[in-house]
């Protein structure tokens, strides 16, 4: 599918999928894009997505990236989600090692640029990972940031020049949870431990009560993404 063609399909898609069910969007995802992937970070979306996609197409590509600052418990449930269904997810790693970051820019980065920081350790091998796909499947939602308020369903990714597809666009925090005990499944034991959005060990608090759910991440910092969504 050429360019031209991508976008006669993502303006049809994007009209026909924003009614459609999660699945049903995944399942036109990986009909119509034989080079697809799937962004994982183990949070509550992220369960979810690895669920639904498993039950349309098993095989598909999933990656993480492994920025080597993530909580432990993070690590455990990617250990978890492998076992349980029976795949290795990508690891994605940046091209500097922690010691190698610390003797180009310094000691603990992530707390006087989180910017560079993500950009090293996210946005980066991101772009490098995505270069192998036509299309990728993210978490994002909604109400999950006013950034995030006019996601649709599917869209043309123009930071990194793939389709993207998000097929949680319309659901509410509640209706990830309402899968996730419906279908028994394994999360990031963080969650009930008052971290609603998960990232790096370094940059992320728990959020107290009355808070914005995305109020632990870079706290103290204007800063809400990572950078890999626009």
């Amino acid at each position: 599918m050429n360019l031209l063609e991508k976008e006669a399909w993502i303006t049809q898609a994007a009209q026909t999928l924003d009614s459609q069910t999660a699945e049903d969007v995944i399942r036109a995802a990986v009909q119509s894009f034989p080079r697809l992937t799937l962004a994982c970070s183990f949070g509550a979306e992220d369960v979810v997505l690895v669920d639904l996609l498993h039950k349309v197409k098993p095989d598909a590509d999933v990656f993480y990236l492994d920025t080597n600052l993530h909580f432990a418990e993070t690590y455990e449930t990617r250990d978890r989600l492998e076992e349980l269904y029976g795949k290795t997810f990508i690891r994605v790693l940046p091209k500097l090692t922690l010691d190698e970051q610390a003797e180009q820019f310094g000691d603990n980065l992530w707390t006087v640029d989180p910017n560079a920081c993500c950009n090293i350790r996210k946005v980066s091998p991101l772009a490098d990972i995505l270069s192998r796909y036509e299309a990728w499947i993210t978490g994002i939602r909604r109400d999950q940031a006013p950034t995030r308020a006019n996601a649709r369903k599917v869209e043309y990714d123009t930071k990194f020049g793939l389709v993207k597809f998000n097929p949680l666009a319309d659901w509410t925090a509640e209706d990830v949870w309402a899968y996730i005990r419906e279908h028994n499944l394994y999360y990031n034991p963080l969650h009930d431990r008052n971290y609603p959005s998960i990232g790096c060990e370094k940059c992320t608090r728990q959020v107290l009560a009355g808070e914005d759910p995305r109020a632990g991440r870079w706290s103290g910092f204007e800063k809400t993404e990572c950078g890999l969504h626009k």
